[in-house]
């Protein structure tokens, strides 16, 4: 598709609308954040102790890093439109799953078959680096995610609102209607933006090595998974920090919950309107100093014995500021490496992403307790943190020594 043709909302012959990526990027997250202040109601409804349902978050994150191994590849041969339109079906179809599941154990199957969704956050970035080259790609990429950054500033208090007024069920059925309408825009409006590759599927596949040999790839995809790993973290740990160490009511909870994307939505602005000047590189630094320094920050507060919902959260927008520069500038990089693998790139550096993020999610649920309070997952986000700057600044010193990818 030439993206130099004006673009016309819902019209699949024209550009895709930059709203309907804006809702692609969103329900991804949706699907992430929006029942998590339910989780202890959830677990009191299944009969299940917290550790088990809180397997829902980092069991989805799993899912999805695989399902985006495959994503890639399969958009590069097969297109993205038809990937994203049968994976937004999916989807509804496994919220269904997740209301009617009469166990925890039929619930996580749902719940692992919800992930299907991470279509729209993978192949939303691929259709944006079809259409424009690296820093313009960083750019686009921004504001996209700076209007999905609203999704996690308000589906949290949505999702505790529902919980609190119609019961956990109704969460989930949010999800559903959302996706109904996610997918009649894509059908009206997103058209093929991807070349056809000429290769066989089993070829795509093949392709993954050429990505693996560049250092600058993993430069790229190490620092976003580094960075998005304090925020992974937070996804696993804080719904027990906020609810166990602070008592909060899961409206409450929700609302405290949303503030890293205030940070997001920051730092997505901030990229959108300066990754054309100032580079993929030097965004990506800030973003991850900014992750680290609002983990440190964060830290010392509960050290001195200060630490309150307030101090703790809000920290937190430093978090997701850092999130917010470092995410979008470090996926058009790696998107870059080898622009016509733009999918594959697209999902293999997300599989990295999420993965590690599931792992980490389940690290902080199963190490926080009553006794340790919030201390566990203040120590991994501020070491994830850490290691997402030491990762960028081994790529930036690699471009300047070496001058090569």
């Amino acid at each position: 598709m030439d993206s130099s043709n004006p673009v016309r909302f819902l019209d699949k012959t024209s550009p895709p609308h930059i709203s309907t990526l804006i809702l692609l990027s969103g329900i991804g997250a949706l699907a992430m954040n929006m029942f998590l202040p339910s989780l202890p109601a959830m677990a009191e409804y299944f009969g299940t102790d917290y550790a088990v349902m809180q397997l829902s978050v980092p069991l989805y994150l799993l899912c999805s890093a695989g399902l985006q191994l495959i994503i890639g590849p399969v958009s590069d041969n097969l297109g993205r439109r038809n990937v994203l339109l049968w994976g937004l079906g999916i989807y509804m179809v496994a919220c269904i799953g997740c209301i009617y599941a009469p166990t925890i154990e039929v619930f996580l199957i749902f719940r692992c078959i919800q992930a299907i969704v991470a279509v729209t956050m993978v192949l939303s970035r691929a259709v944006v680096r079809d259409m424009f080259t690296q820093d313009k790609a960083a750019s686009m990429i921004g504001y996209v995610t700076m209007g999905m950054a609203l999704v996690p500033m308000v589906s949290p208090a949505v999702g505790g609102l529902l919980d609190q007024a119609f019961g956990w069920q109704a969460t989930f059925w949010a999800m559903f209607a959302i996706g109904g309408l996610v997918m009649a825009i894509t059908w009206y409006d997103l058209g093929e933006t991807a070349l056809a590759s000429g290769k066989t599927l089993a070829q795509q596949f093949g392709e993954y090595p050429e990505l693996l040999r560049s250092p600058r790839f993993w430069g790229y995809s190490m620092a976003a998974a580094c960075c998005s790993g304090a925020f992974f973290a937070y996804l696993g740990g804080a719904p027990f920090v906020g609810s166990e160490v602070f008592g909060m009511e899961p409206a409450q909870l929700g609302i405290y919950f949303g503030a890293p994307a205030v940070g997001y939505f920051l730092g997505n602005f901030i990229t959108a309107r300066t990754a054309t000047t100032l580079g993929v590189n030097t965004l990506v630094l800030c973003g991850c100093l900014a992750n680290a320094i609002g983990g440190s920050v964060s830290m010392l507060i509960f050290l001195a014995g200060y630490g309150s919902p307030v101090t703790f959260f809000g920290m937190m927008t430093l978090v997701g500021l850092g999130n917010g520069l470092c995410i979008p500038n470090a996926t058009a990089g790696l998107l870059s490496v080898r622009p016509h693998l733009a999918g594959t790139a697209s999902g293999l550096g997300g599989a990295i992403m999420i993965g590690g993020g599931a792992g980490l999610s389940i690290l902080a649920g199963s190490l926080l307790s009553t006794e340790t309070g919030a201390y566990p997952l203040l120590w991994i986000m501020l070491a994830t943190a850490l290691a997402g700057v030491l990762a960028i600044l081994v790529v930036i010193r690699r471009e300047r020594t070496l001058g090569i990818r």
